[in-house]
C-alpha cells in the first residue's frame, strides 16, 4: 500500500518520462513532508548525480518513506503498531466503503439514462462501477498510509 501511495503522490509531480528539469520538486518535497511526514532533498540528490533517472528518484523516495516508517515502528514496538496498523485500516475501509456503497446505488439509479446516449446501461454500469472500485482502493491506500506516516502514537509514560 506504502508504494502504491508514494508512487501515486511522485506521479503527480514527477511526469513519466520527463526530463529532471520538469519535475517539480519544490511541490514534492512540500507534499512527501506534508502526507508522509517524510524530510526529502530531491534538489541535492540530483545536483550530486547529474544523471539520475526517475526509476532511481522514485526508488529513493521511496526508500526514504520505508526508513521513516521503519523508524517510528521501532520507537513504537512492532506488537502495538501492528494493531494499530489493523485498527486504522479497518475504519478507513469501512468508512470509505459505506461511501462507495451509497455511490453504487447512485450510480444504479441514473443507470438508465444511458440508454438514451445509445448506450448499452449494462455495458456502462460495469465500467463505471470498476472505475469507482478502483478510486476506492486508491483512496484507501493512500489514506491508510498518511495516517500511518503522521499518526503520533504516545504512552501512557
Amino acid at each position: 500500500m506504502r508504494e502504491d501511495a508514494v508512487s501515486a503522490l511522485i506521479d503527480q509531480f514527477v511526469p513519466r518520462q520527463a526530463a529532471p528539469a520538469d519535475w517539480d520538486l519544490p511541490a514534492l518535497t512540500e507534499a512527501m513532508m506534508r502526507d508522509f511526514n517524510t524530510p526529502i532533498d530531491p534538489k541535492s540528490w540530483i545536483e550530486a548525480e547529474p544523471e539520475l533517472d526517475e526509476a532511481t528518484f522514485r526508488a529513493r523516495c521511496g526508500a526514504a518513506v520505508l526508513a521513516q516508517y521503519e523508524a517510528k515502528r521501532a520507537r513504537i514496538g512492532a506488537p502495538l503498531m501492528r494493531q494499530v496498523e489493523r485498527d486504522i485500516l479497518l475504519r478507513t475501509l469501512d468508512q470509505h466503503w459505506r461511501e462507495h456503497l451509497a455511490a453504487m446505488d447512485y450510480l444504479r439509479q441514473g443507470i438508465h439514462l444511458r440508454g438514451y446516449a445509445q448506450k448499452n446501461p449494462k455495458q456502462e454500469y460495469k465500467r463505471e462501477a470498476f472505475e469507482l472500485f478502483s478510486q476506492l482502493l486508491d483512496v484507501v491506500k493512500l489514506e491508510v498510509t498518511r495516517t500511518l506516516m503522521t499518526v503520533r502514537i504516545q504512552s501512557q509514560d
